[in-house]
Parts: C-alpha cells; structure tokens; sequence
C-alpha cells in the first residue's frame, strides 16, 4: 500500500494543487490507516463497510476528537475516489460513510486594536519592513498563509491596489487591499527586499534571510514571535488573521457573499459562521449597554 499512497500524494501535490499541509495531513492519515488494516489482515482493496465501521470505533477508542476523526474519513474518501478513477477499485466504499456530528465551535479571531499592538511591537529593520508588510497583508486581505508565501511581483497590482491569488484547487481570484498595506509594500519593495536577497533573484514577494522564498512555516515562526513580543490576550495564530479579516469585514456591514468571494470560500455556508461571530458580539454589547438587560 506504500507506494499507492505516495502516488496519490504527488497526485493531490501535483494535479490538484493541495498545500503543503494538507498533503503532510493526507499523508499521517494514510498511514495511520495503512497500520491500522496491517494489524487486522485486511487488504486496502477490498475493505468492506463493517471495516471501515470499526476502523472510526477504533479511532473513539484511541480518543481522536471528531473533527480530527472526520478529517481522516474525507482523506480515505478522496484516497479510495483516487483508487476508484485509476481503476483500483470499482466503487469507493468510503462514500457511504457519514462524517461523524461534532460540536459548533467559534473560530479564534482578534480586535483590532491588538493588530495595532502587534504592529508597535516592529522596528525598522529590513526583517522587520518585512514583518509589518505580513501582518498588513493577512489583514487586508484575508488570503490564506499558503497564499501569501506563494504571491509573486508579478501578481500585485499596486495602481488598483489588487493581488491575483491562487487558491485551493488551483482557483483564481482578486483581492484587494489599502493604503496602510500598499505603503508597507513600497516600503520593503524599496529597501529590504533588496537586502534580503542579498543578490540573489526571486518571482516571490516573501524573502527570508538567506534570500530565499519565505515559506509558510516561516511566516508561522514570524507571527508567533510577533504575538509573543506583543502580549496580547487573544490566541493568535496565521489563520486568525483570516477569521480576524472576515468578522472585520461583516461588523462593518459588508454583505457575506462578498466575503465569501474575498476569502475563496467554495460554499457560502463555510462563510455563515463568522456570522454567528458577529451575532455573538452584537449579544454582548446588547447585554453590556441595555438598562434593563443588565443584571
């Protein structure tokens, strides 16, 4: 089964464009499986759905959450959909599983007055330039960390203030951004860009101190160090920009399908739970302000 798994993984890496994250998730949960079917004698291809019924058993068992658990169900369904259209297989027995019902929980987001405090906390050095130039651009935008280690020059339009993005399942969009980010973009195009690369050439916008493309682990590092100088409350990480943008945008009355375009939602209902964000923080202001909603 080795060798079928590394083939679906260049498969999803190289047709259909995945992150590397998710082929690293992909590929724990594949082989968790892979050990899984050994420990029992079954063999991948003919696994029927009393199999699969207690692999998800043996997976409660071993205290895996449901979301995780319904994670590793939608990478075996796309696996054995791999198997079923190179003719491994007939049917994908994995379509007659159901995800598991997990609890509705609130995605992390932060106020914008920490963003301020996490900007204060950058100096004017190059890394810095750069650093700020991060922070404006996940706010901005609401572009995925994978999106933005991926931006080339040649995709940033600074007249009409756009950047063409690639996103998941090699789909295009447009998203736009401001001033304070376009001044934080001539501002490390002018200067420490150039010393970053340290004569070296790059499509990429991101450099690191080697003069490389900066990957999406390094902007994980680079926020993580940011938030940890700036002793803010709110847990922070890269994808809470993201959420950060959204709640943003709807507290200050964009319409939720425009924010579903901006951030590349496929389905609006991925969209609708900053909704219930933003309902939430309606409630408390409601409770805190209203004279007779007071305790």
């Amino acid at each position: 089964m080795k060798d079928i798994i590394y083939d679906f993984l260049d498969y999803i890496k190289l047709e259909k464009n995945y992150s590397d994250y998710t082929e690293i998730n992909y590929e724990i949960d594949l082989f968790k499986y892979d050990e899984y079917l050994k420990a029992q004698k079954l063999n991948y291809l003919r696994v029927k759905y009393k199999n699969i019924s207690d692999f998800i058993i043996y997976l409660q068992k071993c205290n895996y959450k449901s979301t995780t658990i319904n994670r590793i169900i939608s990478t075996l369904k796309s696996f054995y959909g791999f198997l079923e259209k190179n003719h491994k297989i007939s049917t994908n027995p994995f379509n007659l599983v159901n995800s598991l019902k997990t609890p509705k929980k609130l995605p992390n987001y932060f106020k914008y007055q920490e963003f301020t405090t996490m900007i204060d906390t950058l100096e004017n050095t190059p890394l810095d330039i750069r650093n700020r130039l991060i922070l404006e651009l996940l706010l901005a935008t609401g572009i995925r960390v994978s999106e933005l280690a991926n931006i080339k020059l040649i995709d940033i339009d600074d007249n009409d203030k756009e950047i063409r993005i690639l996103g998941k399942g090699n789909k295009e969009r447009i998203v736009y951004y401001g001033s304070y980010a376009s001044m934080a973009l001539q501002a490390y195009l002018n200067s420490s860009r150039k010393i970053l690369l340290k004569d070296k050439e790059s499509d990429y916008l991101l450099i690191n101190n080697n003069g490389n493309k900066l990957t999406v682990r390094g902007i994980r590092l680079v926020i993580d160090k940011i938030v940890k100088k700036s002793c803010i409350k709110s847990k922070v990480s890269p994808h809470t920009f993201r959420h950060s943008f959204a709640t943003l945008m709807l507290n200050e009355g964009c319409n939720i399908k425009s924010v579903q375009e901006l951030l590349g939602h496929a389905s609006l209902s991925t969209t609708g739970i900053y909704t219930h964000l933003t309902n939430e923080e309606i409630r408390r202001e409601y409770l805190k302000a209203h004279p007779r909603a007071r305790n």
